[in-house]
């Protein structure tokens, strides 16, 4: 251990305890999540080249999922491929600036996801509670602001959690009870005095996902209260088939951050922790392609037509 370029820190790297410590764990474990990752990667990455050649879907709709599967496979790549390794690894070692490179990407692309599915709840809003002026509320230079503004505000709010956790000291030890650089985890091991990191954080983090779920929340009640007015039953089933998708998506990703970061420290595991950052990090960037794609029929038709092409 030295001291590095930050005042009073003297661990120059991190090592990870991991998902299992069973050798009989580790070679099936890695076939999973090889699979799993796979899966992620071939899936966000194919929503995003189906949206960027087939013209039909150059709208502000997928425009905004094409973002999202981009930051589903940004976020799986900055954990699974060093979680693969370290699976089968003996020492799962990570340097001080490779653990605040990890979490500089992580917070990144989890704090995107948060703004971009607020996002996509004020487009299926405009879209079925004011569909005559859609094209011209949705233009396309509000659209890119809207993406613009998103990933500058996390690259902010990933700024300031970074200050917050790596201006901190940490004299050992230097074992993280965890499969990659979290910031809970990471908090265990200082050697300094926590408390207005702490507050920073939670204030950060309520912030962020009470902002953003009041979004979601205020326009699907107007969506619900345009739908529930509408008098054709074909009508309703079609407004809700728009929206159900990113439902889930919205239900899968935010139970899991509330349940991370926003639970009483009474109820606060480390163990628990593992479970539910493996599914945010891992899980859910696999899921929302299959779910945005299986459930959307011009997702399903232009892949028909890539695929007509193509023979």
């Amino acid at each position: 251990m030295e001291t590095s370029l930050f005042n009073h820190t003297r661990v120059t790297e991190f090592v990870f305890l991991g998902l299992a410590s069973k050798t009989e764990l580790k070679l099936p474990l890695f076939v999973l999540f090889l699979i799993v990752y796979t899966v992620t990667m071939a899936g966000n990455l194919g929503v995003v080249f189906l949206i960027g050649i087939d013209a039909q879907l150059h709208t502000p709709m997928f425009f905004f999922l094409c973002n999202l599967a981009f930051v589903d496979a940004a976020y799986s790549s900055a954990v699974t491929p060093k979680m693969l390794v370290d699976i089968l690894a003996e020492k799962k070692s990570i340097g001080f600036f490779g653990c605040a490179t990890q979490m500089f990407f992580c917070v990144i692309c989890g704090s995107t996801e948060c703004l971009l599915l607020a996002v996509m709840a004020y487009d299926r809003y405009v879209a079925i509670c004011n569909p005559l002026h859609y094209s011209a509320v949705m233009s396309g230079k509000l659209c890119a602001w809207l993406v613009a503004g998103s990933y500058v505000l996390s690259i902010w709010y990933s700024v300031l959690y970074i200050g917050c956790i790596f201006t901190l000291s940490f004299c050992g030890p230097n074992v993280i009870n965890h499969f990659y650089c979290d910031i809970p985890p990471l908090l265990e091991l200082s050697c300094s005095d926590i408390h207005t990191n702490v507050t920073v954080i939670r204030a950060q983090v309520s912030i962020n996902c009470v902002s953003t779920t009041m979004a979601i929340l205020i326009s699907y009640t107007c969506i619900l209260a345009t739908i529930l007015k509408i008098r054709s039953t074909e009508s309703k089933c079609k407004a809700f088939s728009t929206c159900s998708s990113h439902l889930m998506a919205v239900s899968l990703f935010y139970g899991t951050i509330f349940y991370m970061y926003l639970r009483p420290n009474s109820n606060y595991t480390l163990e628990q922790d593992k479970v539910a950052s493996l599914f945010y990090t891992v899980v859910i960037p696999m899921l929302n392609p299959l779910i945005y794609s299986l459930r959307n029929k011009d997702m399903r038709r232009a892949f028909g037509r890539v695929f007509e092409k193509t023979l």
